[in-house]
């Protein structure tokens, strides 16, 4: 039972070492500034932004763990999200759906790895199976980057 846990557990601290490894190289080779000014000269369009800020973050937090995404990126893309009118609780929402849906996308989905250690799956048969919760997460994700009353309607 514990080596079980010992091997999932394994599996994780290598893809999230590698990931805070890749995220420290970004930084050093100044990609996040490049990202956001390539972001901003792309469009003026907030919509657009918004969907390229989405692409953006799935597309690095499937690679990178959350924690690394969360630290290298907020400060990259929060300036960017302030300067097309996002309230910062919307961006830090949008942020944390994005990455949760980088978790189980393959091919280096954290939450996916886990998935696949647990039930003893493969790769194939567990992406299979999390296409419809997938699907509906891209719903949310689109509800709530669209709808920001929902996210900051308490006071």
């Amino acid at each position: 039972m514990f080596s079980n846990a010992a091997l999932t557990t394994s599996v994780i601290l290598i893809i999230t070492g590698t990931a805070t490894f890749f995220g420290r190289l970004l930084s050093i080779e100044r990609i996040p500034d490049m990202v956001a000014t390539t972001l901003t000269s792309m469009t003026d369009n907030r919509i657009l932004l918004l969907l390229l800020i989405n692409v953006f973050l799935i597309l690095v937090g499937t690679f990178m763990d959350v924690i690394a995404s969360i630290i290298i990126l907020t400060p990259i893309l929060l300036p960017v999200a302030l300067e097309i009118g996002v309230d910062p609780i919307h961006f830090g929402i949008i942020l944390v759906v994005n990455l949760a849906i980088a978790l189980i996308t393959p091919p280096i989905g954290g939450s996916l790895f886990v998935g696949i250690g647990i039930s003893r799956l493969s790769v194939w048969e567990i992406s299979k199976a999390i296409v419809p919760m997938f699907l509906l997460m891209i719903l949310a994700l689109f509800i709530v980057t669209y709808l920001p009353q929902i996210n900051v309607f308490l006071p």
